[in-house]
């Protein structure tokens, strides 16, 4: 038996980077239809080597596999904001990791998605466990703020997203209902849109969890 949790936050017209405007009406038309405007980073996103230019390799060039794997859950709460997470935080793992596992890092932060601070007072991933995690050998590093560094900072943002690039680290950004997960390690499935060219791409992300 297992339980699935949806990771993803939903997309909305008017969120950051999204908006959506009607294509086709049942009444007029004979069907519903839309007209989505995404940013290629909005909502829950996995990000590109591409996106700051560690290599060429883009969103559709990423193998399919690197999107699934066993994942630790970590919670850092209470948090502060502007906070550093830091190779300490994982001790609770340090010494379960495996090459090839991923780590989900639950902060509480998606509950200010639609504010300010979402964006602009974000806990961010420190440059030193940005290194740790590729020493580890981890495949994707998921997180709830809408990026693992600070977005107002570009030396930080910059040099932390080349350490995981750099690394062969997926990113995954803006997950959601990470406080809803009970086990300790879960099985994380992350698609990004298959988008050609794309330096990142909105995803569907969801956690299963074993039941006793």
């Amino acid at each position: 038996m297992s339980r699935i949790i949806d990771l993803t936050l939903t997309l909305k017209s008017g969120m950051r980077g999204v908006a959506f405007e009607p294509a086709r009406a049942l009444e007029k038309d004979g069907w519903n239809a839309t007209t989505l405007s995404l940013y290629s980073h909005c909502g829950t996103h996995i990000d590109a080597p591409i996106h700051f230019g560690v290599g060429r390799q883009t969103i559709n060039q990423l193998d399919v596999s690197q999107f699934i794997s066993p994942a630790w859950v970590v919670d850092v709460r209470p948090i502060e904001p502007h906070a550093l997470i830091r190779v300490e935080h994982m001790s609770s793992i340090a010494d379960k990791i495996e090459p090839g596992d991923s780590i989900l890092i639950c902060t509480g932060w998606s509950e200010y998605c639609d504010q300010d601070r979402y964006r602009n007072e974000l806990p961010r991933i420190s440059a030193d466990l940005a290194r740790w995690c590729v020493g580890k050998q981890v495949r994707m590093l998921g997180v709830e703020p809408p990026s693992v560094a600070d977005v107002n900072h570009i030396e930080e943002l910059t040099t932390v997203h080349k350490i995981l690039f750099e690394g062969n680290v997926i990113i995954v950004e803006g997950l959601a209902n990470l406080q809803s997960l009970t086990k300790s390690k879960v099985t994380l499935i992350a698609l990004p849109l298959k988008i050609d060219g794309g330096d990142g791409a909105p995803a569907r992300a969801i956690a299963i969890e074993d039941i006793d």
